[in-house]
């Protein structure tokens, strides 16, 4: 803005200057005021900008079971300012689910809400821990998918099946790394879980490093010490050739030989099924979009921990 000043010894001309320097403050603060609001970050409302069948495929959730889970989480969720940016509690939700159903690296996540990564490893973690409170409620081990499980394979007396999967982690570090690494040559953590003929996971343990074996996390696992103690009356849970034969755990046979013992092993087989299409959601059918529990190398262990079993809730929640 120019201004020009007119020197003069009247009252009404210094009126004027000042008057004039008023009106440059005023719109030198307004065009401040615009450049800064023209930096806000418009962090777009997917629940509105996308439809249905949009909204699930990219979080793996329908939008009214995101909005009860909101609901649900609000209590636990930390509420940042609204200045500097603040992530709103759904984005922040958003974002880990985003994160839940991808497995990818925080970077992709980050950008598709509009944070830095450090920002979005904030909030998965923050999110996972919310989510952490409803654990209880919807991870629970129960005897009603019996039925269910026979009309599958013709197999009795089916609790759950139960298998470990492997989840994607980076070395913990030089002097126990090595103790992570699986089989199959990465790092990883051994999950075990287990699950009702619903695809809902009733059990998940996931602190064992890659190297330990389907059957050491199985014997030192508090689900053992209840099957010994028969909480779960006459019912079985069928796991593969890995784990051990128990009363209340079957496993294939070997080499079947009779009629009776092939039978035996494709029911096994089928029935069983249920837990390697949680644990590899690849097979299953596109039109059944759950919450994956695959985390990708850009988290460590500690927090992959708490992500899977967070992940598991997800897929019950939804269930």
């Amino acid at each position: 803005m120019e201004i020009s000043i007119f020197y003069s010894d009247s009252d009404d001309s210094d009126l004027e200057v000042l008057a004039q320097l008023s009106d440059w403050d005023t719109d030198s603060e307004s065009e401040d005021r615009h450049r800064a609001s023209s930096r806000k970050i418009r962090r777009l409302n997917y629940m509105q900008s996308l439809d249905d069948a949009e909204f699930m495929f990219r979080f793996r959730l329908s939008k009214p079971a995101f909005n009860s889970l909101l609901i649900k989480l609000m209590p636990f969720i930390r509420v940042t300012s609204t200045r500097n940016n603040g992530v709103s509690p759904l984005h922040q939700l958003l974002l880990t689910l985003r994160f839940y159903a991808l497995g990818t690296m925080l970077i992709s996540v980050a950008d598709f809400v509009g944070v830095s990564i450090s920002t979005a490893g904030r909030i998965v973690r923050d999110i996972s821990s919310a989510i952490a409170n409803l654990y209880d409620e919807y991870v629970v081990i129960h005897q009603q998918s019996a039925e269910k499980f026979y009309h599958i394979a013709g197999f009795p007396r089916v609790l759950a099946a139960i298998d470990c999967t492997h989840i994607r982690i980076q070395s913990p570090c030089h002097v126990i790394g090595e103790e992570f690494r699986n089989r199959k040559g990465y790092f990883s953590l051994n999950v075990q879980a287990i699950c009702d003929a619903d695809l809902k996971f009733m059990n998940v343990i996931a602190r064992w490093p890659g190297s330990t074996h389907d059957a050491t996390i199985f014997n030192n696992s508090i689900l053992r010490a209840q099957c010994d103690a028969g909480l779960f009356g006459n019912r079985w849970m069928l796991g593969d050739s890995a784990y051990p034969n128990r009363p209340y755990l079957l496993t294939p046979l070997i080499n079947p030989v009779t009629e009776a013992e092939q039978r035996y092993n494709e029911a096994h087989i089928k029935t069983r099924n249920i837990i390697e299409r949680n644990h590899n959601l690849e097979e299953v059918p596109s039109e059944v979009e759950l919450p994956i529990v695959e985390i990708n190398e850009d988290m460590y262990f500690s927090e992959v921990q708490d992500v899977s079993e967070r992940a598991a809730l997800v897929n019950n929640f939804f269930r």
